[in-house]
C-alpha cells in the first residue's frame, strides 16, 4: 500500500478521498485486473461503478454536475492506480479531457456533456496522434473544411486511449490548410456521426487493459457548435492544457516506480539464494539504497510540481521537466526492480513483469523524453 506519510499538501478531505478510492479499487477493481489485462478493454460497467463512487472528473464544478474540487484529488487517484502499475480510461478523462470543456465549452458543452462524463454514462477520447504525426502536432493532417454551418472532417487518427469506449471523441484538426500552428482546431465528434469509424484495439507491449485504437473520419459532418474553444486556436488550447497532462504522467511514474521498489523489496527479503535471502547480499542493498534515494528526491519534487500546478505557476518547461525525470526514473528503477526478482521477474505472474511492461511507453506518450528535451532547452 502506498504510504502517503510525511506528503506535502494534502488535507484530511484528501486522506478521505484516498480512504475511498482503496475501497472501491479493492471491491471493483483488483479483483477483476488480471481478466482485464487478459480481454483487452476494461468494461463499461467499471466506468459507470466509479461515477457512482464520485471518482471521475473531480475538478468539474458544481453547476455542471461534479463536486468542484481542485487538481489533488485527480493526483490521489493517479497516485493510487499508479501504484499498482496500471492505470485506467477514468483517469484520462479527469485528467485531460474534462478539462479541456471546462477551460474552452461553451456553457452549451459544459452542460450537455460534462455531468455524464462524471457519472461515467459518457467515455470521451482526445484525438492528436496520427500515422505521420506523433509529439509534432503542427504535423496534423486531418482536415475540417467549413461548410456553411458545419465542418466536414477527414483523416485517421491511432495511438487513441479510450478508443473502443469513446462516445466523445475531441478532435485536433486542421481548419486554416496554411495555418501552421494557428490553423488547427478542436471538434467534438459524437460516436454515432456518419463516416466516424473505429479501428481494432491496438496489440500492444503493455498497457493491456486499456483499449486504444486507431479512428477514422470520412466525410464526417458535424455542426460547427462542436468547435471545442475558438477556431484555429487549437494548438494554443493545447499547448495550455499540456502541462497538467504532463504532470499526471509524472505521477503516475513516481508511483510507479515506488510501487516496483517495493515489490523488489518484499521479494527480496523471502527469496534465498546461497544460504541466505537476496536482501542479505551487499550488492542488493546498495541497488536498494540508491533507488529509494531516488525516491526520496522524486516524492519531494512532486509535492512542488503539484503545488505549483493548483497555484496555477507550472510552467510548460517545468511541467516537461518533471515528466521527463520522473518517467525516465520510473524507468530505471522499474527495471532494476525487475532484475531482483531474477528468473521470476520475466513471468507474467509477478506483478512485476507488467509494471514492467506498462513502464515503457512513458517515456514516449504525452511527448517523448526527446521533445521533452527540446521544450526544456529551448526556455533556457
Amino acid at each position: 500500500m502506498l504510504n502517503p506519510a510525511g506528503r506535502t499538501g494534502y488535507s484530511s478531505d484528501h486522506d478521505a478521498f484516498r480512504d475511498s478510492l482503496r475501497r472501491f479499487m479493492a471491491r471493483e477493481y483488483l479483483p477483476y485486473l488480471d481478466q482485464w489485462e487478459a480481454e483487452g478493454i476494461i468494461p463499461r460497467s467499471f466506468w459507470l461503478a466509479a461515477g457512482e463512487a464520485g471518482l471521475i472528473c473531480p475538478n468539474v464544478p458544481e453547476e455542471y454536475g461534479g463536486p468542484g474540487l481542485d487538481f489533488r484529488f485527480n493526483a490521489v487517484t493517479d497516485e493510487e492506480f499508479g501504484y499498482l502499475g496500471s492505470i485506467p480510461g477514468i483517469c484520462l478523462q479527469s485528467d485531460i479531457t474534462a478539462e479541456y470543456f471546462v477551460a474552452y465549452g461553451s456553457d452549451e458543452q459544459k452542460r450537455q456533456y460534462l455531468p455524464r462524463m462524471v457519472t461515467g454514462e459518457i467515455v470521451t477520447a482526445i484525438a492528436m496522434t496520427e500515422p505521420g504525426a506523433g509529439s509534432d502536432l503542427q504535423g496534423i493532417r486531418t482536415t475540417a473544411k467549413r461548410d456553411g454551418d458545419h465542418y466536414i472532417i477527414n483523416g485517421s487518427k491511432t495511438y487513441i486511449t479510450n478508443g473502443q469506449h469513446a462516445d466523445l471523441v475531441i478532435v485536433v484538426a486542421r481548419t486554416a490548410p496554411d495555418g501552421g500552428s494557428k490553423g488547427t482546431s478542436l471538434i467534438l465528434v459524437e460516436a454515432d456521426r456518419t463516416g466516424f469509424k473505429r479501428g481494432r484495439n491496438l496489440d500492444k507491449i503493455g498497457c493491456h487493459s486499456a483499449d486504444t485504437s486507431e479512428l477514422f473520419f470520412e466525410d464526417v459532418c458535424v455542426p460547427t457548435t462542436n468547435l471545442l474553444g475558438p477556431e484555429h486556436a487549437g494548438f494554443a488550447c493545447l499547448m495550455n492544457q499540456l502541462p497538467q497532462e504532463r504532470l499526471a504522467v509524472a505521477i503516475y511514474a513516481q508511483t510507479a516506480a515506488q510501487g516496483a521498489f517495493d515489490q523488489a523489496v518484499t521479494f527480496a527479503k523471502d527469496r534465498s539464494a546461497f544460504g541466505k535471502t537476496v536482501f542479505d547480499f551487499q550488492n542488493t542493498r546498495f541497488t536498494l539504497a540508491d533507488l529509494q534515494s531516488r525516491l526520496q528526491v522524486g516524492w519531494a519534487h512532486l509535492d512542488w510540481a503539484i503545488a505549483r500546478l493548483v497555484e496555477g505557476k507550472l510552467t510548460a518547461a517545468e511541467a516537461s521537466a518533471a515528466k521527463l525525470w520522473h518517467t525516465e526514473t520510473q524507468w530505471l528503477i522499474v527495471d532494476a526492480a525487475l532484475q531482483l526478482h531474477g528468473g521470476a521477474g520475466y513471468m507474467n505472474e509477478y506483478p512485476i513483469a507488467r509494471m514492467w511492461r506498462d513502464a515503457r511507453v512513458q517515456r514516449i506518450y504525452g511527448g517523448t523524453s526527446e521533445i521533452m528535451k527540446e521544450i526544456i532547452g529551448r526556455s533556457l
